[in-house]
């Protein structure tokens, strides 16, 4: 090789060894940029020249003409990445689970006092203090006192419950906006990756490392499968349906409009669904309107929950099911047990929304039997009074408790089911008026002590259950407990299972940075490598030239 040539040789050891340091530089920078991945930089040999091949040797005679920056990768593990989001996924899900217990008790009146489990006992100490002395106006306007109290806080309590599926169903709305932003910006990425990368040349890790920002993201929501294809861009399954192509996002939309029976919500909750899968018709102005989404859901929200079967991954899908589709009552749980285990046992505020309301329905409900099978009724005893035969202490406000929803196959949407519930009942407005007006007097006079020991007994007679998986029954006192101890129990499930997930999350999340992070003391070391190298090809390139130097100033001499 000539001497001009290993100028060349040189110059190549000078730009691969710059190459090299900007790359380490560029690490060092982006230590503790969020989702940066550290890049390693690969470097080869340059084409080598034949000087002579001869066909008696065993290879050619060659010689090298410099060192080439082969590429500049990044540092991941495709396995890490995959395990930390399905992970990352599932531990959003069960955080989720446990907020909404949390919120639950606090609703229950159980974490910062207990106005309602007081309400409760305040009733029964009223009903006792009744037994003593049946007659007595005191007592009697205590009972209807205190009966007052106890509906007026029930209704508190389910209020606050409903309140927060609302707050849920916002939550809904901004977390299916934010999916629809990352899936817009991963295509828009994609686009930017292979036009870059098109020349085989470049890799476009920045805009790679925000994209693996945005998967990771992705994950927390619900369950994703993706893929590269060979032009670098990255195709993406959003719970098992297309969600980011080639070319295009498939956007998911939310509903609150259509009925049940169009797959929308009856309660008018939103429901996410998938836009390119929904029915519709066009308009005259040339747009579309939704008039189904039936099979266009995007969560099979009664597909049991289980980690084997990866069902329990993404925040959204967990506050889809804490928020359920309606504001239950006990009639979700006393007319059809498997429309309540598949529609109401797996949302949380449904659940104890429907536990709650068949407790203070049961409590009411026996009540009224018996102060209506009493012989001191007013209403049997003076039809003249102006008074209902079935003079009670609890009356339904509104005349009929109409479904918008379906229960069980025998109680289509718009089945008119009757009964006390939280919403539709009220203390008797004659009994506020004048809490006297029941005597708890028999026609002969006599203090009506049959209908006083018919109270007593009911609030103690164990004969109802939380719901219909449950076979331990309670009575009106016990029945409030047990259900705190439920909720409680599964927020206590639900948070070990929580820790043992952050644990893993954790773990995976640390045998990943392993790998994609970013050590100063490595760096610092390549920095150094890559330094003395670049003085070695600049003396190198200094020892050419003057061999140059002296050449020509002895032949020119």
């Amino acid at each position: 090789m000539s001497l001009m040539a290993n100028l060349y040789v040189g110059s190549s050891g000078l730009q691969a060894t710059q190459n090299a340091l900007n790359t380490v530089a560029h690490n060092m920078s982006n230590m503790d940029t969020d989702g940066y991945t550290r890049q390693q930089v690969s470097q080869g040999t340059r084409a080598y020249q034949t000087l002579e091949n001869r066909f008696d040797c065993i290879a050619p005679k060659q010689i090298g003409t410099g060192v080439n920056y082969s590429n500049c990768k990044q540092v991941r593990s495709e396995f890490l990445d995959i395990s930390y989001r399905v992970e990352t996924g599932r531990s959003a899900f069960y955080d989720v689970s446990v907020k909404a217990l949390e919120e639950v008790e606090d609703q229950l009146q159980e974490m910062q006092g207990t106005e309602f489990a007081e309400s409760l006992n305040n009733l029964w100490v009223a009903v006792q203090e009744l037994a003593k002395d049946p007659c007595s106006a005191v007592n009697q306007s205590a009972l209807v006192t205190r009966a007052n109290e106890f509906l007026t806080r029930a209704k508190s309590v389910y209020e606050g419950l409903e309140n927060y599926q609302a707050n849920m169903d916002s939550i809904v709305v901004d977390m299916v906006e934010d999916i629809n932003y990352i899936g817009d910006r991963i295509r828009e990425l994609n686009e930017d990756i292979v036009s870059i990368e098109s020349n085989k040349i470049e890799r476009a890790n920045d805009l790679r490392d925000e994209r693996n920002l945005l998967l990771d993201r992705l994950g927390t929501y619900g369950k994703i499968d993706y893929h590269e294809d060979i032009f670098g861009n990255c195709i993406v399954l959003f719970e098992g349906s297309s969600f980011i192509t080639t070319d295009h996002v498939n956007h998911i939309a939310c509903d609150h409009s259509l009925s049940e029976e169009k797959g929308g919500s009856p309660a008018g909750y939103n429901t996410p669904y998938w836009e390119y899968a929904a029915t519709t018709e066009l308009n005259y102005d040339g747009s579309r309107t939704v008039i189904s989404i039936d099979g266009a859901h995007v969560f099979d929200l009664e597909t049991p929950i289980s980690t084997s079967i990866n069902t329990d991954i993404g925040k959204l899908k967990s506050v889809l099911l804490a928020r359920g589709d309606r504001n239950a009552n006990y009639h979700d749980i006393v007319e059809d047990k498997d429309y309540y285990n598949e529609k109401i046992a797996q949302s949380v505020i449904m659940n104890v929304e429907a536990e709650f309301d068949q407790m203070i329905h049961n409590i009411m409900a026996k009540i009224n039997e018996i102060m209506e099978n009493a012989e001191s009724n007013p209403g049997v005893l003076d039809d003249t009074a102006g008074m209902p035969s079935e003079f009670t202490l609890f009356s339904v406000a509104n005349e009929e408790d109409k479904l918008v929803y379906r229960v069980g196959e025998d109680n289509p949407p718009g089945t008119v089911l009757t009964g006390l519930t939280i919403k539709n009942t009220q203390v008797n407005p004659k009994l506020i008026q004048d809490p006297t007006l029941f005597t708890f007097r028999t026609i002969d006079g006599n203090e009506d002590t049959a209908t006083m020991t018919e109270l007593k007994e009911a609030f103690t007679k164990e004969d109802y259950v939380l719901n219909p998986n449950v076979s331990t029954r309670n009575s009106f006192i016990t029945y409030y407990n047990s259900l705190v101890s439920q909720v409680a129990n599964s927020a206590d499930v639900y948070n070990s299972i929580k820790e043992a997930q952050e644990k893993t999350v954790s773990a995976v999340e640390s045998a990943r940075e392993q790998i994609v992070g970013v050590s100063s003391d490595e760096e610092l070391e390549f920095m150094i490598m890559y330094q003395n190298a670049y003085n070695a090809s600049s003396r190198y390139i200094n020892v050419v030239s003057e061999m140059l130097e002296h050449l020509v100033s002895t032949l020119g001499s």
